[in-house]
């Protein structure tokens, strides 16, 4: 079961397992015809038409979160926050009340959850929050103490659901990196193709990743590995600078040129397409020491060659597109 899964990384993972010979319950908000089953649900109320479902289920991978691509203003922070805490909350209270609750419950939280680092890696075992003692930094940004916030009550939320006989792993994931429409991959890659994908900012901030046949894979693994819980950093274990991270990116669209962005230019920007800079500035170096440490290796580990995947398969997809032959009208 994959509540809250109808967006890019739920589709991904309905997908796969699916097409693997699982039986696949996605909940949404927006229920559409999907090749698996697809039940609404509003993420704050038992409704038996999902929970009956959830009886029977193996592993739940929830999913839930309004998107942070916005202005961090009052409404959207609530926004932010409620549409995470509250459907973990309701997803506790239907496994614990489950005769026969799922083995396995994956809970998404980011990243994020860790210090904006430069100086060293970020893992399960060493990372550091926001700043000392477990304490935000008062001399951060604002806009990044909400972030840190969100993170913390998220995973604080999932930690308090009581549910002794099911399994919990927090999935701190990074960016994960496909080629379908509308996907941080294509954001990223329509600015390189305009000529836009120079450094941004100072361009000495770390960038985490995943790609998204590793991220499939690594869920896989937790689902088979019993031993596994707690949180778990996914994403790649070569998390690189954003002017590396954006210059491979260009060669792997063969731009020759990518014009940088000043910090101060970022602020504008962001203002006038209503979102925040600290998705773009704060530097995220998460690393897998907890996934490594188990056996699991990793597909595409190296941005380069990640990246060239990526491209070379969203090419194909839009060449196949363009090949198709229009129904004829009458």
């Amino acid at each position: 079961m994959i509540p809250g899964g109808s967006g890019q990384v739920g589709t991904l993972l309905a997908r796969h397992f699916h097409a693997a010979g699982h039986h696949v319950t996605v909940l949404s908000r927006s229920p559409k015809s999907t090749p698996w089953q697809t039940l609404p649900w509003d993420g704050r109320t038992l409704d038996p038409a999902w929970t009956q479902t959830l009886e029977a289920a193996d592993a739940v991978i929830h999913l839930s979160g309004r998107s942070v691509n916005c202005r961090y203003n009052a409404e959207n922070r609530r926004l932010i926050i409620d549409s995470r805490v509250i459907p973990t909350e309701l997803i506790g209270r239907a496994i614990a009340q489950c005769a026969r609750p799922p083995k396995l419950w994956m809970n998404a939280s980011t990243s994020t959850f860790y210090r904006d680092a430069r100086d060293r890696p970020q893992d399960e075992f060493t990372g550091e929050l926001e700043g000392p003692n477990g304490q935000p930094d008062p001399t951060l940004p604002e806009t990044w103490l909400f972030s840190y916030d969100v993170a913390r009550r998220w995973e604080e939320a999932f930690s308090a659901a009581p549910t002794p006989a099911t399994r919990k792993i927090a999935l701190r994931s990074s960016m994960t990196m496909s080629p379908d429409p509308g996907g941080v991959f294509s954001v990223l890659s329509n600015l390189v193709r305009l000529g836009l994908g120079g450094a941004e900012g100072p361009g000495d901030q770390y960038v985490s990743w995943i790609h998204d046949r590793d991220y499939i894979r690594a869920t896989e693994f937790l689902i088979a590995h019993e031993e596994i819980s707690g949180p778990v950093n996914l994403t790649s274990p070569n998390p690189l600078l954003n002017r590396d991270f954006l210059r491979d990116l260009r060669r792997a669209w063969r731009m020759p040129i990518g014009l940088p962005a000043a910090t101060w230019m970022l602020e504008i920007g962001a203002f006038f397409l209503r979102t925040e800079t600290e998705l773009i500035l704060k530097s995220r170096r998460a690393i897998p020491t907890l996934l490594l440490q188990h056996g699991f290796t990793f597909d595409c580990a190296s941005w380069p060659e990640a990246a060239q995947d990526l491209v070379d398969r969203y090419r194909n997809a839009k060449r196949t597109t363009s090949h198709e032959v229009a129904p004829v009208r009458r």
